[in-house]
């Protein structure tokens, strides 16, 4: 079956794309190409029952195993050794993808308490953009009372682009809830 949001974007977004940017062809508009979950633990990723727990929760929110991380150097001052565990990471692409992005945008981020919007700002110089969530919990996938502990995720949602203007444009096309100019 294919994903809602994968069926509108190849049907409306992006012919509007192309439309709005001014492209000759399709095929040249942005399109998201992956997006990377990653959860760093730190100083519990040496804890096995931590990890497990959190494993399998980020498991549930995306519908695939995660990779364990770990440290490339040895830091004294952060406690870490070189090769010990410290997070976790997941990269989707193709169907999987636009199902987590669709939970994400019309699921998960409303949840979020005080959630004004994303900031703009976090597209990089290729057209990438890069925000952070402070709670896991805000996906319907994770049992609230087996949590031990609140954790963090970073989301890294690759795009091929231009440039950012053109990335910007895509994920508003795709509802990302962006904090408008003049919205305090």
């Amino acid at each position: 079956m294919i994903p809602r949001l994968k069926e509108l974007y190849y049907k409306e977004i992006q012919p509007a794309l192309k439309e709005k940017l001014g492209f000759k062809n399709t095929y040249e508009g942005p399109k998201v190409v992956k997006v990377v979950i990653n959860m760093g633990l730190g100083l519990d990723g040496a804890d096995t029952k931590i990890m497990k727990s959190t494993e399998e929760d980020l498991g549930k929110i995306t519908g695939q195993k995660p990779v364990i991380t770990k440290f490339k150097k040895s830091v004294a001052n952060f406690k870490t050794r070189k090769g010990s565990n410290a997070g976790l990471k997941v990269t989707l692409r193709g169907n999987k993808m636009y199902e987590f992005i669709d939970r994400l945008v019309n699921i998960a981020l409303p949840r979020i308490k005080d959630f004004r919007g994303l900031s703009p700002k976090g597209f990089d110089k290729f057209g990438n953009y890069t925000f952070g969530i402070k709670e896991h919990i805000i996906f319907p996938e994770v049992n609230f009372d087996r949590i031990d502990k609140i954790r963090g995720l970073d989301i890294v949602v690759v795009i091929s682009a231009i440039n950012k203007e053109h990335s910007f444009a895509l994920l508003e096309k795709l509802n990302f809830p962006f904090i408008k100019k003049g919205d305090n």
